[in-house]
């Protein structure tokens, strides 16, 4: 299942921006957070696609639009798994094969939203499947590959065996009983690891366990070495897989005679003996539990490798004799800065490391920022000499978007490089989720521009004539919000709303525009040319009443008489809120002023909401307006819209008007009201003669 805290990265490929709109809109409105791109040429697809991660790429399929062959070919280039779906005007057979061939996984008819809308959610839910999948997969391998790592570095005798045979043994194993080679006891017998007095009640046991019986916690017994020799061990068993064979893991121990000296020995084994920081192959088997706990339940670590700048200049400096005690002096500083918090490890001959668990990006950077500071702030003691020592840090953020071992010490190991190449004295730390963290401060700047926006009225009203075809010359705009950039551009709504709704500023921002709109109308009154403005509102205004209380204020303040505002809701949004929208209709009707529902027709039964709620206006989604003269189909929906809506007393509203053979079908269908770039612009002036 898709992950839907997640933003849907999208790019739509049509060279309608009107068309691109729709389907964003389509989808936030069925609750999809979406962060859309439209490339219009190959130049910005090439650079969109190999420059982001992408979920989805929607194409169009028809005249005017980058050819889908091209597309899917510079999709597939990519490598990556990006789901191609192409959106096409209607569907055949032959069409259909033909997208399937190109490379598109699915075919989505443009004007069925709700099939849209299915598809993407289904193409979607496949793809964070698949990726899931592949982290498992890779999850897997890491886990094998540390597995077997750690079984040869152990210094426990390991052994895998089945059906009582050698398969598998490390070099400590070897070693104990005195062989060289894992080919010495390749599909030997584990009784000949046995002392004899031993082997019948050891052959019981084998036979139990090859029956599933559970294996004792331990088995003491005499062992005996290729020579004869005998010696007490204890022997463990655990269950296990091996290349995919079911197995067991047998574990040989001497038996100790002083567990304490024991212990010591294995501590002294973990430790590099000149820093006594830990050493490489331990610090590498942590290291490697701290990527694979990422992977799986997406915790965050940082990793720092250290290095000393101008490391063979202070050889000279102190002499050669004297590089122990140089890196001893290092190594205690490090420990001195981390504290219990992290840990250290001699990493390479003049590198250090340190492990930060569970720790994010901020704490990461504070840590190298730390360490870098306690080598400038004193001299080091090294031996007889004193030295001023800076040092260079690479580091990485650990995290499940490079849960791989070789990719962390790849990056870290680059950031020590491109540190040092500049002269030192710094750090330079990978964060594979900069990305992430950058839109969060792109979307936070938004956030900020939109609250000044709204403090230093910095949103601007368009208005687009709305025409009576049935011979009324009243004054009708639709009212179109923009964000006044500042610099003479006015930025679209798409382009902010999505962020308004998610930082809940959509309120706000209604109470802005409706003040506005009531404000024109009265000024308009006063001049003798009393308009109607439609306002579009969202569903944030819907859950209380400061909306219909600010609008009685504004409505009186002005002077204005409430049936020349109509508020605009779309469809799918009154189908979610219906209880709050009838509310919201009968408050407002106590001031007069009219609802409108837009995007209408494209539900999948959307005349059963008007037998719930009674607007004063519908707007038919413009999908049934484009290219209107080529569809029967849309024809024949637009006249029987228009007809459900005269037998229930509301008028229609056709947008995205193209041509004057798309008027004359609107009037002999009966729609009452067109708008549209073909009769005019949005503009900042109400100057349009419906004379």
């Amino acid at each position: 299942m898709a992950r839907q805290d997640n933003a849907l990265r999208l790019v739509i490929v049509d060279d309608s921006v009107e068309d691109a709109e729709a389907i964003v809109s389509g989808l936030r409105n069925a609750g999809i957070a979406v962060r859309p791109l439209r490339p219009a040429t190959f130049e910005e697809l090439d650079a969109t696609l190999g420059g982001q991660p992408i979920d989805l790429v929607l194409a169009a399929q028809r005249p005017g639009a980058l050819p889908l062959a091209e597309v899917a070919q510079r999709v597939l280039a990519t490598g990556k798994d990006i789901p191609l779906m192409a959106v096409v005007e209607s569907i055949d057979e032959a069409g259909f094969l033909d997208a399937l061939a190109l490379g598109a996984r699915r075919i989505v008819p443009r004007h069925k939203p709700q099939v849209l809308l299915s598809l993407v959610r289904s193409e979607w839910a496949d793809l964070e499947a698949r990726r899931s999948l592949r982290r498992l997969e890779a999850r897997v391998r890491e886990t094998e590959r540390r597995c077997d790592a750690l079984i040869d570095s152990s210094r426990e005798p390991i052994a895998y065996v089945h059906e009582g045979m050698h398969i598998r043994a490390n070099a400590a194993y070897l070693e104990m009983f005195g062989y060289e080679e894992f080919e010495d006891v390749e599909g030997m017998s584990l009784l000949d690891m046995v002392g004899p007095q031993h082997v019948e009640d050891f052959k019981q046991l084998l036979k139990g366990l090859s029956k599933g019986e559970p294996p004792p916690p331990h088995y003491e017994l005499e062992a005996r070495d290729i020579e004869g020799n005998a010696f007490p061990a204890t022997m463990e068993f655990t269950p296990a897989q091996y290349e995919g064979e079911p197995c067991l893991q047998v574990i040989f121990r001497r038996a100790e005679v002083d567990p304490e000296l024991a212990r010591q020995v294995e501590e002294l084994r973990k430790r590099d003996q000149v820093t006594g920081l830990l050493n490489r192959p331990t610090f590498l088997r942590l290291l490697e539990d701290a990527v694979a706990g990422s992977a799986a339940d997406n915790h965050q670590h940082g990793l720092l490798l250290i290095e000393p700048d101008h490391y063979q200049r202070l050889l000279q400096e102190i002499g050669l004799d004297s590089a122990d005690d140089m890196l001893a002096a290092l190594a205690e500083r490090v420990r001195a800065v981390i504290g219990d918090h992290a840990v250290a490890a001699r990493y390479a001959e003049h590198r250090l490391a340190v492990l930060l668990r569970d720790a994010d990006h901020a704490r990461t950077v504070a840590l190298a920022e730390k360490i870098l500071a306690a080598f400038t702030a004193d001299v080091f003691q090294i031996g007889t000499h004193s030295s001023v020592v800076t040092a260079s840090i690479g580091g990485v953020q650990i995290g499940e978007k490079i849960a791989s071992i070789s990719q962390v010490l790849a990056k870290a190991d680059a950031g020590v490089v491109s540190s040092l190449a500049v002269g030192g004295n710094r750090y330079e730390i990978f964060d594979p989720a900069a990305a992430d963290r950058a839109e969060e401060e792109h979307m936070q700047a938004w956030v900020e521009r939109l609250r000044d926006a709204l403090d230093r009225d910095s949103f601007v009203l368009h208005y687009q004539p709305v025409i009576n075809l049935q011979g009324e010359t009243g004054a009708m705009y639709e009212t179109l919000l923009r964000l006044d950039a500042g610099d003479g551009e006015l930025i679209p709504p798409l382009t902010f709303l999505h962020i308004a709704e998610e930082h809940g500023l959509l309120w706000e921002i209604d109470h802005h525009v409706v003040g506005q709109a009531i404000a024109r109308i009265g000024e308009r009154m006063r001049a003798g040319r009393p308009t109607t403005l439609l306002v579009k509102i969202s569903q944030a205004s819907l859950h209380d009443d400061s909306l219909v209380r600010y609008i009685g204020e504004q409505l009186t303040k002005h002077e204005v008489p409430g049936e020349y505002l109509v508020l605009e809701l779309p469809e799918a949004k009154v189908f979610t809120h219906l209880k709050a929208t009838r509310d919201f209709a009968a408050a407002i009707g106590r001031y007069d002023c009219r609802l409108a529902l837009e995007h209408f027709g494209v539900g999948l039964d959307s005349f059963q909401l008007l037998a719930h709620l009674q607007p004063h206006l519908l707007k038919l989604d413009r999908s049934f307006t484009e290219e209107l003269t080529q569809n029967p189909d849309n024809q024949r929906r637009v006249s029987e819209i228009a007809n459900k809506a005269r037998e229930l007393g509301i008028r229609t509203i056709a947008e995205s008007v193209q041509d004057a053979s798309s008027m004359s079908i609107l009037f002999s269908a009966g729609i009452d009201y067109v708008q549209g770039m073909f009769l005019a612009e949005p503009g900042p002036q109400m100057n349009y003669d419906f004379e």
